[in-house]
């Protein structure tokens, strides 16, 4: 039971099928952090697979929310008073700042990492408290549907970046993204930002197509029996790079045979436990597997620039929206193969 005072609504999930709303205190900013009003919260493919309970680094119930946008409605003491009233987005990495990796500007990978709306309270939620130094302003010519994608496009961005310092420029290069959901498509777009000839697999034609109409050069279906001979088909030969956003263990091993030598494997999805891997190929033909988790500050500015362009089809990646009251229609929304990205929404920014 919530006391008096100011209250605020906020979204638990208990499971895929048990998606609630609960009442608590407003939350009020403390030192350095802000409160913001939310606007609009994506649903990620990390929310499907921890409310299925599928998640290794989330656990239930949970209260989601890490790709969000809003407008600051509070700051707390020693924040500037100008950044109430701002369109903000956030980047939901809770790093540390001390260990070796913070140090570095990689504070990604913090020891200490926690991710908002993922192990901490998020951003689902009528308003939601922050540190300040969290927020990305937002420019006025960048609305919220466009806003919305930052946070998710900035992984795929982050990846790419990192392929291209494992193997070198990428222009002209052969790429395969295996895995054409919402991480997938936006690894294509990155990619082919970058300059790449990318083809993508994925098991439903229905995402093999979207893949085509956001500019593969080809697809494939990675489980029929010709797709490594189709995938090389259509690359001209072995790829530089793949990206995997499945991670599981036949992904993998795919990755593997479609990688020339000297490439690199990317490992964007995330394995649900221990996964086998051909470690005899990858040694005996130098090939780099390389993890990748989340961005830094760089890769969500390089996302900004990317949805400022224009570039990005927003309209083909927001496939679904929902009200804030309709929060477990958006769940189940999210595991619909055929949904991209799912959206819920708690009112205007301006």
């Amino acid at each position: 039971m919530v006391g008096t005072g100011a209250v605020t609504r906020r979204v638990v999930v208990n499971s895929l099928r048990d998606v609630d709303i609960e009442t608590v205190r407003q939350p009020e900013p403390g030192a350095g952090e802000v409160r913001v009003r939310t606007t609009v919260v994506g649903i990620c493919g990390s929310d499907l697979h921890a409310a299925c309970g599928r998640h290794p680094f989330i656990e239930l119930p949970y209260r989601p929310g890490h790709e969000a946008v809003g407008v600051v409605e509070a700051v707390g003491r020693g924040v500037d008073e100008s950044w109430v009233g701002a369109r903000v987005t956030i980047e939901p990495n809770l790093a540390c700042g001390e260990c070796t990796q913070c140090r570095a500007g990689r504070y990604n990978i913090c020891r200490d990492l926690l991710v908002f709306g993922c192990q901490t309270p998020g951003a689902l939620a009528d308003s939601f408290t922050i540190g300040v130094d969290r927020l990305v302003a937002l420019n006025d010519d960048l609305d919220d549907r466009h806003a919305i994608l930052i946070e998710p496009l900035a992984t795929p961005v982050h990846t790419v970046r990192r392929a291209a310092e494992a193997v070198g420029d990428l222009t002209g290069r052969p790429v395969v993204v295996i895995g054409a959901g919402p991480i997938g498509l936006f690894t294509l777009l990155a990619a082919k930002h970058a300059g790449a000839r990318v083809v993508v697999a994925d098991l439903l034609e229905s995402k093999r197509l979207r893949a085509e109409r956001l500019g593969a050069a080809g697809t494939f279906d990675p489980t029929a029996p010709d797709a490594i001979e189709t995938a090389r088909r259509l690359l001209g030969g072995p790829a530089a790079v793949v990206i995997d956003c499945v991670s599981r263990e036949s992904s993998v091993a795919q990755a593997v045979e479609l990688v020339d030598k000297g490439g690199a494997v990317m490992i964007v999805g995330v394995a649900e436990g221990a996964t086998p891997v051909p470690l005899g190929l990858i040694q005996d033909r130098e090939l780099a597997l390389i993890g990748n988790l989340m961005y830094v500050r760089q890769d969500f500015t390089a996302a900004v620039e990317l949805l400022a362009s224009g570039v990005i089809p927003v309209d083909e990646i927001i496939s679904a929206e929902f009200d804030f009251d309709q929060s477990q229609e958006a769940f189940a929304a999210s595991a619909d193969a055929e949904n991209v990205k799912v959206l819920v929404t708690l009112g205007s920014s301006a």
